[in-house]
C-alpha cells in the first residue's frame, strides 16, 4: 500500500496505517523467525520480478547507468537479503552468557526482540538500496514499517510504491510517498524506532522528533570525506581508484571522496594520472558516455555549478544544463575559505589540496567535523596506523575507496556530525532490535544474606562480590 504523499495529507491516513501496523505486531506474527523469512523471501521474489521497473525508474531521474543501478542498487539489495535469509535463525536465537557466581545457580540470556513500528527515511541518491537496506534488517528483526522514499528521486519513489504495494500486507510494510510535510506528519506521530539517511541538517529534525518521544534511533548522514595520497602511493592506481570512488553516480554517494590531500612532492603528477583515468572512464566527452550519470534536479545542478567558480579548473568542469550534466571536475587553487571547502559537494567536483607532513593533516583533521569515511593511500604501514589510530571517521578504506561498504561483516555508519549508529548484515538486525537482558533462577536456594535486616551482612557481602562476581 502506498500512503498518497501530496501536501495537505491529513494526519487522520497516516495514523490509520500506524494503528494497524501497531495491531499486526500485537498479533505476534512477526515474532516468529519462520514469517521473518518467509517475508524476506518475498521481498526477494518482489525485488526480481520489479527489477525491470526499478532499472528504469533510476535512469530516469539520475540517469544512472544500468552497471551502477545493478551493483549498487539491486544486486545490492539483493545480496543483502540472501545474507540475511542466511543467517537469520542463529541471529535470532538468545545467546546465552556467562552467569556470575553471585546468582548461582541461575543462567544469562541476550534475547533479541523487536521495537515495533519503525519508519524508515529514505535519500534521494541512492533511494533503492537507501530504502530497502535498513528495511531487511527491519523485517529480519521482526518489525512493522512505513517507508517515506525521497521525493527528489519520483520515479523511484513510485516504482518502490509499487513494489510493496503489490506483495506487501499494508499493515506489514506501507510506503508513504510525498515531500517534507508528508515527512514533517509523520514525524509528528510516535514510532518504536527510527532511521534517517540524508543530510544534517534534516537529521537534526529527525533527532529533535524522536526526543519528543525518545524514540531510538539510526542517523545516517555524511560530510566532508578527506582522501589523503601520500608521496610513496603508486599513483596511477591510487588515481584510478580515486576517479572511481568519486565519479560514480555523478559524485552524488554520501561516502565519495570530497576533498584530496596530496603530498606536495606528487601533486602535480597526481592531478595527470586522475585527468588520465577520467578519460579512460568516460571518453574525451563525457556527455556522450553511456556510464556517466546526471545531476538529480535543477536545483543541485545550479548549486554545483556555481561551486565552480572556486579555484581553477584543472581538468573538466563543462556543464550542460539541459540534461543536468556536470562533467568530471578537478579544482585547485582553492583554499579552506571558498564555497567549495565548507559545505559537503554531492557531486563530480573534486577540490585537490597539497600539504608537506602527514602531522599536519591529522592535525587538521582533528579540528574538524569527523567524516562518514576516511581514504589513505600509502604502502608504508606504519603511517596507515596511525590515520587508523589518530584519526576519527564513520570508516576508512587504506588503498581504495568506498568498498568498505560491501563487506555484510562489517558496520557502516557515522561518527559525530556523520551520523549515529550502524547498520549492514547482522550490525542491521542489531540496529532494529532490542537486545534484552534475561536471567533465569529457580526459587532454591534462597540466600538470605541479601534481605534486610542487615546486621551482620556488610562483610560477607563483600567478600561474596569480590571473589565470585
Amino acid at each position: 500500500m502506498a500512503i498518497e504523499g501530496e501536501r495537505g495529507m491529513q494526519q487522520q491516513e497516516i495514523q490509520e496505517i500506524l494503528k494497524k501496523q501497531r495491531e499486526f505486531f500485537k498479533s505476534g506474527r512477526t515474532r516468529d523467525p519462520a514469517f521473518r523469512s518467509e517475508q524476506l523471501r518475498l521481498l526477494g521474489r518482489a525485488v526480481e520480478l520489479h527489477e525491470k521497473e526499478i532499472m528504469e525508474a533510476l535512469h530516469r531521474d539520475l540517469g544512472k547507468p544500468p552497471f551502477e543501478a545493478y551493483s549498487a542498487e539491486v544486486g545490492y539489495v539483493r545480496r543483502e537479503l540472501d545474507y540475511a535469509l542466511k543467517h537469520l535463525r542463529t541471529w535470532t536465537k538468545a545467546r546465552k552468557v556467562s552467569t556470575p557466581l553471585i546468582n548461582f545457580p541461575g543462567s544469562s540470556f541476550i534475547f533479541p526482540e523487536p521495537y515495533g513500528v519503525a519508519l524508515i527515511i529514505g535519500p534521494w541518491n541512492y533511494p533503492f538500496q537507501l530504502l530497502f537496506s535498513p528495511l531487511i534488517g527491519a523485517i529480519a528483526a521482526g518489525n512493522c514499517a512505513i517507508l517515506k522514499p525521497s521525493e527528489v528521486a519520483p520515479a523511484t519513489s513510485a516504482a518502490m510504491a509499487a513494489l510493496i504495494g503489490a506483495h506487501f500486507d499494508p499493515s506489514f510494510i506501507a510506503v508513504a510517498e510525498g515531500d517534507a510535510e508528508t515527512a514533517r506528519l509523520l514525524l509528528e506521530e510516535k514510532f518504536d524506532y527510527l532511521f534517517f539517511t540524508g543530510g544534517a541538517a534534516v537529521g537534526r529534525i529527525v533527532m529533535q522528533a524522536a526526543a519528543r518521544h525518545l524514540t531510538p534511533l539510526t542517523l545516517e548522514l555524511g560530510g566532508k570525506n578527506p582522501c589523503i595520497v601520500e608521496k610513496d602511493a603508486p599513483l596511477e592506481a591510487t588515481a584510478r581508484k580515486i576517479a572511481w570512488g568519486k565519479f560514480m553516480n555523478a559524485g552524488q554517494l554520501c561516502v565519495a571522496p570530497d576533498y584530496l590531500l596530496v603530498h606536495k612532492s606528487v601533486k602535480d603528477i597526481m592531478v595527470e594520472h586522475l585527468s588520465a583515468a577520467i578519460r579512460k572512464f568516460y571518453g574525451d566527452n563525457p556527455l556522450k558516455s553511456p556510464d556517466y550519470a546526471r545531476i538529480v534536479n535543477e536545483k543541485h545542478f545550479l548549486r554545483l555549478s556555481a561551486l565552480l567558480g572556486n579555484g581553477k579548473i584543472l581538468f573538466g568542469g563543462t556543464t550542460d544544463p539541459a540534461s543536468r550534466f556536470i562533467a568530471p571536475t578537478l579544482l585547485g587553487g582553492v583554499s579552506w575559505g571558498d564555497a567549495v571547502m565548507q559545505e559537503e559537494i554531492f557531486g563530480p567536483i573534486l577540490p585537490i589540496l597539497e600539504y608537506e607532513n602527514l602531522n599536519e593533516v591529522i592535525c587538521l583533521l582533528s579540528e574538524k567535523p569527523k567524516p562518514l569515511a576516511l581514504y589513505f593511500f600509502s604502502q608504508n604501514r606504519a603511517l596507515q596506523e596511525r590515520i587508523i589510530r589518530e584519526t576519527s571517521s564513520g570508516g576508512i578504506c587504506i588503498n581504495e575507496t568506498v568498498s568498505h561498504l560491501i563487506s555484510a561483516n562489517l558496520p557502516f555508519g557515522g561518527v559525530g556530525e556523520s551520523g549515529l549508529g550502524a547498520y549492514h548484515g547482522q550490525a542491521s538486525f542489531t540496529t532494529f532490535s532490542h537486545m534484552k537482558s534475561v536471567l533465569r533462577k529457580g526459587f532454591f536456594p534462597d540466600l538470605p544474606l541479601k534481605y534486610p535486616p542487615y546486621r551482620k551482612s556488610l562483610g560477607l557481602i563483600r567478600t561474596l562480590l569480590k571473589y565470585f562476581s
